[in-house]
């Protein structure tokens, strides 16, 4: 015989929510790493509030990476499933995420992976690379991509890319834009 965990008060349904919707806004706004007394401040809890309903930072990462990033990854996957040309494709999803990782700070800790004890961070950046590698297959069957490519490099150049949009924060948007065409340049079969 199963029993179903115990039902929240309302009050404290309340709490789960407004902590929820503060994590998002401010993992949204500094990242993953974004200190917790943060977002136990913005959602007017205490901080022993956030570990005793969500057991700490990776049960509440876990709580809300479904909307942090997932609606934005499947946003981009199914965008780009759209374009026809395979290399078009591929290239264009390599655009999507890395400007993803520029602009938003926690989309760019999930896909450098800081939070690795996060079982729904994990299965999302997994499905990511999943979908890459058959991006980068179907254009590599088109010859104009570089055949010695392989998934893991794709996963190493999105990592890359992330790692310099954190590092380059003072850098300007244009200047990676230029930046990461360079590097989809290199990765043609006649570069």
């Amino acid at each position: 015989m199963t029993t179903d965990p115990p039902r929240l008060r309302a009050d404290a349904r309340r709490n789960v929510e407004g902590i929820r919707l503060a994590a998002l806004d401010v993992f949204r706004a500094g990242g993953l790493n974004s200190p917790l007394d943060e977002v136990a401040r913005a959602a007017g809890v205490s901080k022993g509030t956030i570990y005793h309903r969500f057991g700490g930072r990776q049960g509440l990462i876990d709580a809300v990476v479904e909307e942090l990033f997932a609606e934005r990854i499947a946003g981009i996957i199914s965008e780009v499933a759209a374009i026809e040309d395979p290399v078009e494709r591929f290239e264009g999803y390599l655009r999507r995420i890395w400007l993803v990782a520029f602009d938003e700070p926690a989309a760019n800790d999930v896909l450098l992976r800081t939070q690795p004890g996060s079982g729904a961070l994990t299965a999302l950046c997994e499905r990511a690379n999943e979908v890459a590698g058959g991006f980068l297959a179907d254009a590599q069957a088109t010859g104009a991509i570089r055949a010695d490519l392989s998934a893991a490099d794709v996963y190493v150049l999105i990592w890359e890319r992330g790692i310099i949009a954190r590092a380059c924060e003072p850098q300007h948007r244009e200047g990676f834009i230029r930046s990461f065409e360079h590097t989809l340049r290199g990765l043609h079969a006649d570069a």
